[in-house]
């Protein structure tokens, strides 16, 4: 008895003793001394990838990572975005999706570390660089500054998101070894370094005091000059090619000591509409991470998976007379593409890390099955302004209301004059409409017929001006389309609010008495399909909808692209699912990405798929080539 007793006591403290190991014990600090981080009293130097939890479905994490870790990575890095998990104002969702620790705990199933980017910006391509719209609702709001109002919406914000992380840091057995607090401070006009303090001090507050806290800008003393903050451990970014301590010597004139850090190496570079696919030699990549490698630095490479901005997340660039909307494919040309497939670099990449630590003994993931389903005829159509159960929001106004002002976040709005036009007493005559500040994009209708299309990407912030016609026989009813095309995401002009932001005038004289109505899209429920037959239907911001006929019961789904070869503009959505905009005739982005998630094989016969055409669709009588084509190849650009 004495025996099993001093046994059992033995075990005991041994399971006491890795229990300690295991969690009492685990350290990431940085060891200025020796200019490197230290994890668990040992040298430590990431190589790390990035990956955004919310441009790739759940289903696809594990794979996703599981390629990372294969390529020889050790850590992850990814973006925390504000106004995905907090879409109203105290209305927090963490479920699904958008289940930041399920993603947290996949990396380090898989065996990664976790860089989390915390915001609260973040940039990244994502509409309003992660910030949720309802700021906006203050028109008085200066965010990125000591301005009591933002900082109390932060605050808040800060409340929800830390104290989820903190059960995940390293030293509290999770994967989290560093957090970054807020994003290239020093490319934001503000400076105001009071506050960097207050963010500093938040984080500190939430996640104690051993966490490695760090910021990120470019390699260049105009930006770190305000991006440093004191308690905040200085790092920076930049790409491909040259001398990488030419870049790290920017670090070092304000880091004298502790680990080179680069936490945006870019694999590749974003796009626009209209403009061409970014790509970037895989050579060059290769070599410049080589080089990093070579002198200890720890990398970040930006991005080793891009994905998509599904819905209507898409960020842009701009400002003043400037604005460049990103497309909703985020491949960024980076080692896996936007399907999670492995690319000629992602095997340079790998080819590299093995000379500086070993492989991984797993194979790599294969890249994921792609059918082509084929064509699928349209059956029926609405139009929007028929669909007055979408409208979520409205109010009557003396001038027009812009979308932050009646709580909407997202997708189209639409003025309507209460009175008509003046109507000719014979033939037609012409008149001059005019529009201030026009968010993003707008179609003039007087009455069913669209007169002008207007774009805030040919004129930035001028006054638009459409040319009307009006006849005898008109109604004189006059309707304007504004759709938000994601709001800017980097520098000083993100408080982009969307719609009409001045007045509208006709011939000069102002047009007073609008009803403003939202029209979010996200529950599409309420339209009523009318079959399409042999009369003409409406072909401008009108849905088409189709049921999709690929799957029998059971059968599995694969990913797939959708062709809209003959379309103009427009959103697409299957089965409630909005995978994003397209705009083939402006491109690069020709197709666009359909995870096999969005499909449902257990009820084969509800899969539906909506097109929602802003511009012009191709289908009239007969409606012979009203059609979209799944395809197994992607083309962007």
């Amino acid at each position: 008895m004495t025996m099993n007793r001093r046994s059992c006591l033995t075990v005991f403290l041994l399971l006491a003793l890795l229990l300690c190991e295991t969690n009492g014990n685990r350290s990431f600090i940085i060891d200025y001394g020796g200019n490197q981080f230290l994890k668990d009293g040992a040298p430590f130097r990431y190589i790390s990838g990035s990956m955004h939890y919310s441009r790739v479905p759940p289903a696809y994490w594990h794979d996703r990572l599981q390629k990372m870790y294969a390529a020889g990575l050790n850590a992850v890095q990814t973006y925390v975005p504000w106004n995905y998990h907090e879409d109203q104002p105290g209305v927090y969702d963490f479920q699904g999706d958008r289940d930041l620790p399920k993603f947290i705990n996949t990396a380090q199933e898989v065996g990664l570390l976790v860089i989390l980017r915390a915001g609260p910006y973040m940039c990244g391509e994502w509409e309003m660089g992660g910030f949720p719209a309802w700021l906006l609702r203050d028109a008085n709001i200066k965010l990125r500054t000591s301005d009591t109002v933002y900082l109390s919406h932060v605050d808040k914000w800060l409340s929800v998101l830390l104290p989820k992380m903190k059960p995940l840091l390293y030293e509290n057995g999770g994967p989290i070894i560093t957090v970054q607090v807020e994003n290239e401070y020093g490319s934001y006009s503000a400076c105001d370094a009071a506050y960097m303090g207050h963010l500093k001090d938040k984080f500190r507050a939430y996640l104690g005091p051993n966490i490695v806290l760090f910021t990120t800008d470019g390699a260049s003393d105009g930006f770190l000059k305000c991006g440093h903050t004191p308690g905040l451990y200085t790092t920076v970014d930049f790409g491909p090619g040259g001398d990488p301590m030419q870049h790290f010597k920017s670090q070092r004139d304000y880091e004298p000591k502790g680990p080179l850090v680069n936490s945006e190496f870019y694999t590749g570079w974003l796009d626009h509409w209209g403009g061409h696919h970014s790509t970037s030699s895989s050579s060059v990549v290769a070599n410049s991470l080589d080089a990093m490698l070579k002198i200890n630095a720890s990398v970040n490479m930006y991005m080793f998976e891009g994905g998509t901005s599904f819905g209507f997340m898409n960020g842009a660039n701009g400002g003043g007379n400037s604005y460049q909307p990103q497309p909703t494919s985020y491949d960024y040309d980076a080692p896996l593409n936007e399907a999670g497939d492995p690319t000629d670099k992602y095997f340079a990449i790998q080819k590299v890390i093995s000379k500086y630590s070993s492989l991984p003994s797993v194979p790599v993931p294969p890249a994921t099955h792609k059918s082509a389903y084929g064509k699928v005829q349209m059956t029926a159509s609405s139009w929007l302004l028929d669909t007055n159960g979408l409208v979520v929001n409205g109010s009557d106004a003396d001038y027009p209301l812009n979308m932050e002002t009646l709580h909407q976040n997202y997708g189209f709005i639409v003025y309507t004059l209460m009175q008509p036009l003046p109507i000719p007493h014979s033939g037609s005559v012409n008149h001059t409409l005019t529009m201030s500040n026009v968010h993003d994009r707008a179609l003039v209708y007087v009455d069913d017929v669209v007169q002008g299309i207007v774009s805030r990407m040919d004129i930035g912030d001028q006054k638009a001006v459409v040319q009307i016609t009006l006849s005898h026989n008109s109604k004189g009813y006059l309707h304007i389309v504004v759709e938000n095309q994601g709001r800017i995401n980097y520098g000083s002009k993100i408080d982009d609010r969307k719609g009409i932001l001045g007045g509208v005038t006709l011939d000069g004289a102002t047009l007073k008495g609008w009803k403003c109505w939202c029209y979010p899209l996200k529950d599409l429920s309420p339209i009523s399909f009318e079959k399409l037959s042999n009369s003409p239907v409406h072909t401008s911001t009108v849905f088409f909808q189709a049921q999709l006929p690929f799957f029998k019961a059971g059968q599995q789904a694969n990913d797939t692209y959708l062709q809209l070869t003959g379309w103009t503009k427009g959103q697409v959505f299957i089965n409630g699912h909005n995978l994003g905009r397209y705009w083939p005739v402006k491109g690069p982005q020709k197709t666009l990405y359909v995870p096999y998630t969005v499909f449902n094989t257990t009820d084969p016969a509800s899969n539906e798929i909506i097109i929602f055409e802003i511009d012009k669709a191709p289908c009239s009588p007969p409606f012979d080539v009203c059609y979209v084509t799944f395809v197994d190849k992607p083309d962007i650009g």
